[in-house]
């Protein structure tokens, strides 16, 4: 699905939520990436099969581990 000069990382990546955003919805709290993922302000992300990911970084476990 991209077609970046430097491919943007897969949907089934780890990296996947590093792709380039494609259309940004900040007053609905979502953007869409160029590998098909919709990632939440929250962190949660829609794989483009239907899969959710849920929150998968948290602002404790940050917080927890620079303690």
């Amino acid at each position: 699905m991209c077609a970046h000069a430097t491919p943007c990382p897969a949907a089934d990546s780890d990296l996947r939520d590093l792709a380039a955003i494609v259309s940004s919805h900040p007053e609905q709290g979502w953007n869409l990436l160029c590998n098909g993922v919709v990632l939440f302000d929250d962190d949660g992300e829609l794989l483009p099969d239907g899969r959710v990911v849920a929150e998968h970084r948290s602002w404790r476990a940050l917080a927890t581990s620079v303690a």
